[in-house]
């Protein structure tokens, strides 16, 4: 596919969340869309977000009335929205970053700054890439269970946002998280019982901040990774948390991970996972399966 011209979007929407990132930023933000609105002179509208699950409802409406293209302004749980509306649609996904933790965007290298990620719009490159289903929902970065869970659970009690608030809310969930066993089964069909501090299955090498869950997995390989983290202490955790940042958690003592198109994982009982950092409420059997070059996005033009 080739570079995407400004002049060629026939309809453009961004959807953008007003919760989103600092509040400073949140007029600064709106007036470079209206300035790259006016300067590219496409037909462009912007919508704002007043709750959970409104960027779905937004970017089905834009398609709907013949947005070719999409964009999510916000965080990763604004991004896993729109894109959700978005999937075997010709429509593409555009990304302009404003959250805590900006997993996909950071995966598929795009600017962290609002200026430079509107300018990537027109500079990128449509590609496709596949998105993970876990019982029904939809994710793109990762979807977890365990103790990532009660770290955000904590997070979103809290007013501040950003990686400061979220190594708050890490630390106050550590010390009162009680591992569980969970049953993995892989593609080939063996299951195995481990302990873990969380389990993840990744379609991005991402969390989000940089944390690299899957270093080297592919949004576009048609595959999945699932991760095990084992159960660790405060010592025992440090070098763990240094490999995730320094994108070396494979040589982690006692971390597990596959590779495949399909997982299943079994809890004790139904609770929360998330969904690229967005908590919902699911089966104590998790189904996990890729859905390969389900969506079109615009990101930088890459040399491989």
């Amino acid at each position: 596919m080739g570079r995407f011209n400004p002049f060629s979007f026939l309809n453009i929407c961004f959807v953008f969340n007003p919760q989103a990132g600092p509040a400073r930023d949140r007029s600064k933000l709106l007036r470079l869309i209206e300035d790259f609105l006016k300067t590219t002179k496409v037909t462009g509208s912007v919508c704002l977000t007043e709750r959970r699950g409104h960027a779905t409802e937004l970017a089905a409406a834009a398609v709907k009335a013949g947005a070719n293209v999409v964009v999510a302004v916000g965080g990763d749980g604004t991004v896993n929205e729109v894109a959700g509306a978005l999937v075997d649609s010709t429509a593409a996904l555009g990304i302009v970053p404003c959250g805590s933790g900006n997993g996909l965007a950071r995966h598929l290298g795009i600017s962290l700054r609002p200026a430079f990620a509107l300018a990537g719009l027109a500079s990128g490159r449509v590609r496709r890439i596949d998105a993970g289903e876990a019982n029904g929902r939809l994710f793109f970065c990762a979807m977890g269970t365990g103790f990532d869970t009660a770290v955000l659970t904590s997070f979103e009690r809290l007013a501040r946002r950003g990686f400061a608030a979220y190594f708050v809310a890490a630390m106050r969930a550590f010390s009162s998280y009680r591992c569980e066993a969970y049953g993995l089964r892989t593609g080939a069909g063996e299951v195995e019982v481990r302990p873990a501090l969380f389990v993840t299955v990744a379609n991005s090498d991402q969390l989000g901040n940089n944390a690299r869950i899957a270093p080297g997995a592919r949004v576009d390989d048609g595959r999945l990774d699932l991760v095990v983290i084992p159960p660790v202490g405060w010592l025992s955790g440090l070098p763990l948390v240094g490999r995730l940042f320094a994108g070396s958690l494979n040589g982690g003592a006692g971390v597990g991970r596959w590779t495949g198109e399909r997982f299943v994982v079994t809890r004790a009982a139904a609770g929360p996972i998330h969904f690229d950092g967005e908590l919902v409420q699911t089966a104590a059997e998790i189904s996990v399966r890729v859905r390969p070059g389900c969506l079109r996005v615009i990101g930088p033009v890459r040399n491989d």
